[in-house]
């Protein structure tokens, strides 16, 4: 079995045909959905596939830095409300800072992802860190508020080896997904370095889907073809990379 440790699958372009996509990433031996939230707007619909599809869609909460903006604290509350709720998440996620689409809010992006970085530790939960533009700095902050008991992944991990270096350092693992199949990433060198106990496989669904359906909209159902990727790159067998990374993704979620 697969599992899928990022997954957007509650957005409005799957609401139709949702049951049909669970059932193709089934089809396809993916056995857990992993879905971290982006704000506000996106709660109701992901708790509910969490309710309908309790088995495999699987809920996490935080604000996404893309959308820190000036009322981020407001948001903030409410999400940690909902932590102390008596609903199950898996993770505080998407959580991170974001340098490629609008620097307007970069301060308060920092402010929100430290504070969500100490609710991982307070609640026991890993979290799962979005740095686009912006893997020096995240993996500086995650360092410096590493206290022996944070954990978590840097999810669409894409940097050289050095930074593989330095974020495994501070206790984390690396989601590898479509990217490393885009035949301009040249990650082969880093893939290959990993070891084996650090990685998981994510779609980002319904961003970044993997060669050949690059252009499409990513699935769950693609799960194989990253695992595939991750194989061919470190020449182990597709069912070693498929165990591995299982076993892996249900120690970070304490499956």
């Amino acid at each position: 079995m697969l599992i899928d440790t990022h997954a957007h699958i509650y957005t409005d372009e799957f609401a139709k045909d949702i049951d049909s996509i669970l059932q193709a990433a089934r089809d396809a031996q993916v056995s857990k959905i992993y879905m971290p939230n982006i704000d506000r707007t996106s709660i109701d619909a992901m708790h509910h596939l969490a309710d309908t599809y309790p088995d495999l869609c699987l809920p996490m909460m935080g604000l996404h830095p893309c959308y820190v903006e000036e009322d981020y604290k407001a948001q903030l509350a409410e999400f940690k409300a909902l932590h102390d709720s008596e609903r199950t998440y898996y993770g505080v996620g998407e959580i991170g800072l974001d340098y490629y689409w609008d620097l307007t809010f970069k301060t308060q992006q920092k402010a929100a992802f430290e504070t969500q970085v100490n609710w991982g530790i307070e609640l026991d939960l890993p979290i799962i860190i979005h740095s686009r533009d912006s893997l020096d700095d995240s993996i500086d902050m995650v360092s410096s508020l590493q206290n022996g008991s944070l954990s978590g992944v840097f999810h669409c991990f894409n940097g050289t080896i050095d930074q593989a270096k330095k974020a495994l350092d501070c206790g984390f693992y690396l989601g590898l997904g479509g990217v490393i199949t885009f035949k301009n990433a040249k990650l082969g060198d880093m893939v290959k370095y990993l070891p084996q106990d650090r990685i998981v496989l994510e779609t980002d669904s319904p961003y970044l889907a993997p060669h050949p359906h690059r252009g499409s909209k990513n699935q769950s159902k693609y799960i194989p073809v990253i695992a595939e990727k991750v194989a061919e790159f470190r020449e182990e067998s597709f069912d070693v990379v498929a165990g591995y990374t299982t076993a892996n993704a249900n120690v970070l979620f304490k499956a």
